[in-house]
C-alpha cells in the first residue's frame, strides 16, 4: 500500500506540475498577444500623429521626427517580447517604411508619402490581433 500511495503521490505531483506549466505557458501567450495590441494601438496613435504632423509641416517640422521616434520605441517593445513570424515581419516592414519617411525628411521633402507607414501599421494591428 505505501508504495502504491507513493506512486501516487509521485504522479500528482508530475501532473500538478505539468498542469501548472500548461497554465504559464498559455497566460504567457496571452501577455505577449496583449502586449502586440497594446502597442500596435500606440503606434496607431504615433501614426496619425505623423499623418498630421506631415500635413502641418510649415508650421512645425520637428513633429514629424518626434513622431517617427514613437513609433521606433514602440516597435523596440513588440520586437522584444514576441517570436511570432507575422509579428516580426510586420515589425520590420514598419520600420523599413518609418526609415523610408525619416530619409525623405532628410532629403528636404516637407510632405513625404506616409501611406506605406499606415499600410504597415495597419499590418501589424491585424497580426496581433490573430
Amino acid at each position: 500500500m505505501a508504495v502504491s500511495r507513493r506512486r501516487l503521490t509521485a504522479v500528482a505531483a508530475v501532473a500538478l506540475a505539468a498542469f501548472t506549466a500548461g497554465l504559464t505557458t498559455g497566460c504567457d501567450a496571452v501577455n505577449k498577444a496583449l502586449d502586440c495590441v497594446q502597442t500596435a494601438d500606440s503606434i496607431a496613435d504615433s501614426v496619425t500623429d505623423l499623418q498630421q504632423a506631415v500635413e502641418n509641416a510649415a508650421n512645425d517640422p520637428t513633429q514629424a521626427g518626434r513622431s517617427l521616434d514613437a513609433i521606433d520605441k514602440n516597435l523596440d517593445k513588440i520586437g522584444d517580447r514576441t517570436d511570432n513570424a507575422d509579428v516580426n515581419k510586420a515589425v520590420d516592414d514598419l520600420r523599413k517604411a518609418v526609415g523610408n519617411v525619416r530619409t525623405a525628411i532628410r532629403n528636404g521633402d516637407r510632405t513625404p508619402d506616409v501611406n506605406p507607414v499606415t499600410d504597415a501599421a495597419g499590418e501589424l494591428t491585424k497580426v496581433c490581433t490573430k
